[in-house]
């Protein structure tokens, strides 16, 4: 919605009943609900709903996100057929990159160098099996539809794939509606690295560099950053041709990821998929390449051409370059503590960070939002930027810091101390660094700044303020006395005019007056700072009298600080 804003095109966002109250209904120009009487995935799956209110409000495209529906060629197809540009791939080439297995076949073609895995896999478990065993265990059983590890799993040997095949297809079918999968090669020693690819309409197409996604959990992408640290430029080069060799070789149009496994003891590049849309970690490229890579995608689609800058936005690849670094962190609701299982509730305080090389992109993240169990637990995407690792790195840790979450936990611990481990700083590591660093999850309980000074307080209070100790007391103690006062005659003020008139004679009075009328603020410049000067409430009571008495001509006084409070 920010890149049409930026192109002056007005959007529509459909939500779901469950999403009522999300962002984006909010800042798109109008937005309609979707999927009535659905359950909260099927109703962004709902392809005649979203369709009809594509039509009824007269958009003339869809821009599918990175999810539900995103890589679905059905979709593509449907809007299609209802003119209606559908911003991404074509659906033919959506179907053939999208399989995973079918891509696999595209790479060979393309010379790109691909890891060994099975056709997708027979219903039946036991010939399941006898397909596992040509390619020998250990593997990695995977879903051949959509990505974001749903449907992974490891499987070291037969019984596992025995056990946990229904389980992957069951996963599979409901996050991308098709429950085929099929078997990769485990490679145990691996990084993980991904291209940025465009491509438009008129057969031009050209990469952004890669990105290092190695850092994972689960086969989650947990920390993304680029340029991925561990690469000489001769691989980097070797990566990104093998890449658009693959996307020239299917006219592939619009965003797309290629996505590899290095082999560290060999160095190897193996082809593993094309995600064919944009991607959740495509602002660390945005950050050094300063492409608005969203933003082409939607003129692009509209018939601009990469190589004019002025009409795509994407320059020829001789003329894209890359500067500094830049690394994205995945801020979300899971709960180091609890085995990363997300947590739900109601956010009753938020703060986020700002300051130079930081970016927000906000997903559901606000004072007062309800996180519910519905959708994924992602609150906002954070992605620094330096003029080197070192820089983009410290910033991202100082924006972490600067972040106040409260109502729900979240994983901000576990992300500090992520980016701040030396084989992280270094580059050297792999896909297994979460799980080969256990005391990565060994976190320290965090009390919040209110906490603090409570217990800060409290030890005064009772072991008194350690930068006063040894001191030497003044020689001379003074204690204010007040000035003796008669105040058996008190003189009469305007109080006493509104105790007995009421604030209809005060009102008329002062409507009368021809001079100003004074409102002392002693009291409350003293009470404000009530830590530095310890003027208390019994402080002000034994000089009020004083106060009403000698000046009884003043309208009023102020006697407490908000400040304070």
């Amino acid at each position: 919605m920010r890149a049409a804003r930026e192109l002056n095109i007005p959007s529509v966002a459909v939500y779901s009943a469950e999403d009522r109250l999300t962002l984006h209904r909010f800042k798109a120009v109008e937005a309609h609900c979707i999927g009535k009487g659905k359950s909260p995935l099927e109703a962004y799956l709902d392809i005649d709903d979203i369709l009809r209110v594509a039509l009824a409000t007269g958009c003339d495209a869809i821009h599918p996100g990175y999810g539900f529906l995103s890589e679905n060629p059905d979709f593509a197809e449907r809007c299609k057929q209802h003119d209606i540009a559908f911003i991404g791939p074509e659906p033919d080439v959506m179907r053939r990159l999208g399989n995973k297995v079918a891509a696999r076949a595209l790479a060979v073609a393309a010379n790109v160098p691909v890891m060994p895995a099975t056709d997708p896999l027979p219903a039946e478990v036991d010939k399941a099996i006898v397909v596992a065993e040509t390619i020998g265990f250990p593997v990695m059983l995977k879903a051949s539809w959509g990505g974001g590890g749903r449907g992974m799993r490891v499987l070291e040997n037969a019984e596992e794939l025995r056990e946990q095949l229904s389980v992957a297809r069951r996963e599979a079918k409901s996050a991308f509606g098709n429950d085929e999968v099929y078997l990769e090669k485990l490679v145990r020693n691996a990084r993980h690295v991904e291209v940025q690819i465009m491509g438009d309409n008129h057969g031009n197409a050209v990469h952004l560099f890669e990105r290092d996604c190695s850092v994972q959990r689960r086969h989650q992408k947990v920390v993304e950053r680029a340029p991925a640290p561990y690469l000489i430029d001769a691989q980097r080069n070797e990566v990104c041709d093998a890449a658009l060799r693959l996307a020239r070789s299917v006219a592939y149009s619009n965003a797309g990821t290629v996505e590899f496994l290095q082999d560290v003891d060999t160095g190897v590049f193996h082809f593993i998929e094309v995600n064919p849309r944009v991607q959740v970690e495509h602002t660390v490229t945005e950050q050094i390449t300063g492409l608005d890579i969203v933003k082409s995608q939607i003129r692009i689609a509209a018939g601009a051409r990469i190589g004019d800058v002025e009409e795509s936005g994407i320059p020829a690849q001789a003329d894209i370059r890359r500067t500094g670094s830049a690394l994205q962190c995945r801020v979300t609701t899971e709960d180091p503590h609890n085995n990363f299982i997300p947590d739900y509730g109601h956010i009753v305080a938020y703060r986020s960070p700002a300051g130079p090389g930081v970016r927000l992109d906000a997903g559901t993240a606000y004072s007062g939002a309800d996180i519910t169990r519905h959708y994924d637990s992602l609150l906002v995407k954070v992605t620094a930027s330096g003029y080197s690792d070192a820089e983009a790195i410290a910033r991202m840790s100082r924006a972490l810091s600067e972040f106040k979450v409260r109502g729900v936990e979240t994983n901000l611990a576990f992300l500090t101390g992520l980016i701040s481990h030396p084989d992280f700083l270094s580059g050297n590591y792999t896909t297994r660094f979460i799980d080969d660093n256990p005391k990565l999850l060994q976190l320290q309980s965090s009390e919040n700044s209110g906490s603090r000074l409570t217990e800060f307080i409290a030890d005064v209070i009772v072991n008194g303020n350690p930068q006063v100790q040894g001191r030497t007391e003044p020689r001379v103690r003074r204690t204010p006395v007040a000035p003796p006062l008669d105040t058996a005659k008190p003189r009469d003020g305007l109080r006493q005019k509104l105790q007995q008139e009421g604030a209809s004679a005060v009102a008329a009075w002062l409507k009368a007056q021809t001079v100003p009328q004074v409102t002392d603020t002693t009291f409350r410049d003293a009470h404000q700072s009530l830590l530095a000067t310890r003027f208390r409430t019994a402080d002000m009571l034994r000089i009020a009298p004083h106060y009403a008495n000698w000046l009884p001509g003043l309208f009023s006084t102020e006697s407490w600080g908000g400040a304070t409070f």
